[in-house]
């Protein structure tokens, strides 16, 4: 049953994740930095407060005495991956919801969820998922198939991107994206992939206070939410920086109180963005006090979040005037992304059956 909550949990946060961006395209007449960052104050500093407080009730005081190490670490992770989430919004920019995701989540699935188990086989922790532990058992093979099909079907979408680029080139360049620029999409995404998956590591670094979170007798399907306090206030910091550039090199201050613009409505739909993309770890800590934090949690959420944003993509007809072959290719990538869904879930299925097992059978061992 925990798996399948677990997967069902990873399922709706992908969905807030891969649908965040929508309200986005309802601001008017404001510069992308000033819709981002109004967004950003929702998804980083507003929000997840707010969520620890109605979930764990002491959560400033665990933050007060957590070691400044561990405030460290996680406040760093953050940051790296600010730059990731900053990125993000510019790679969707230039390839569109679906390509772009796919490309900056398929690079950010593979580090998130193989780096971690890597790192507990150089440096051994109780509980955790080695990477060689999963290589020697059926359950840890049958998620790395998982993560390898992912794989496969990132590539096939980002296949897809290419042939899109150029159907495009060669008809009508409005019917999608009009911003769509292949060379430079491929350069953000790529650095925006890569540090994306510092939040996976971030939650790493911030356990002592879940863990406290439980341990003073808090719902453990919420103690995540008291990390994300700090990790977040380092994702706020990178964009808030940069947005605040960005606003002062192209003038854009005046979007805020711009009385042409449909004011009321851009605050609302940022906002809305902004609440609609915490949601997605918010319901990622849920999952994980079911599945745990090992390279099966991070595949599953980044999976549903690939596979949300490309069924967007085709909602939002990204890919109209494109040719039979490309529709064909990018549908074929979102078949084998939901293949590898199955291959997690089954592979998570497979270790609960066996810890089930093990403990009923050291149960039957105890003496009377």
């Amino acid at each position: 049953m925990n798996v399948i909550l677990g997967v069902i949990f990873h399922f709706i946060g992908g969905f807030a994740s891969g649908s965040f961006y929508i309200p986005f395209k309802k601001v008017k007449q404001w510069s992308w930095e000033s819709y981002w960052i109004v967004g950003g104050l929702f998804s980083w500093l507003i929000v997840p407060p707010i969520a620890a407080y109605l979930t764990i009730p002491g959560f400033a005081e665990i933050i007060k005495q957590t070691s400044a190490s561990t405030l460290g670490w996680t406040y760093l992770m953050g940051v790296l991956w600010g730059i990731g989430g900053l990125t993000y919004g510019l790679g969707v920019r230039y390839l569109g919801v679906s390509l772009g995701s796919c490309i900056i989540l398929g690079l950010c699935s593979v580090f998130g969820s193989l780096i971690p188990s890597v790192y507990y086989d150089l440096f051994p922790t109780t509980g955790k998922d080695t990477i060689s532990l999963m290589f020697s058992e059926s359950w840890g093979r049958t998620v790395l198939l998982g993560i390898l099909v992912c794989t496969i079907g990132i590539i096939i979408c980002g296949k897809a991107g290419m042939l899109k680029d150029k159907d495009l080139a060669g008809g009508d360049a409005g019917a999608g994206n009009k911003e769509f620029d292949i060379k430079k999409g491929l350069v953000v995404a790529i650095v925006s992939g890569v540090l994306s998956a510092c939040f996976n590591f971030g939650i790493e670094a911030g356990k002592p206070m879940a863990e406290k979170a439980v341990e003073l007798g808090n719902n453990p399907l919420f103690q995540n939410n008291v990390i994300y306090v700090v990790l977040l206030w380092g994702g706020l910091t990178t964009n808030f920086i940069w947005c605040m550039i960005l606003n002062a090199r192209n003038k854009t201050f005046g979007d805020y109180t711009d009385k042409k613009a449909p004011l009321a409505s851009n605050y609302i739909f940022s906002a809305m963005a902004g609440i609609t993309w915490f949601l997605q770890f918010f319901f990622y800590g849920m999952a994980e006090s079911k599945l745990g934090n090992g390279a099966s949690s991070w595949i599953l959420h980044m999976a549903f979040i690939i596979l949300i944003a490309n069924v967007w993509g085709l909602i939002l007809k990204e890919w109209k005037g494109v040719s039979r072959k490309t529709y064909a290719t990018v549908i074929a990538g979102i078949l084998v992304i939901m293949l590898s869904i199955l291959l997690v879930g089954r592979g998570n299925a497979i270790k609960k059956d066996a810890e089930e097992k093990k403990a009923g059978v050291e149960q039957v061992a105890l003496p009377e």
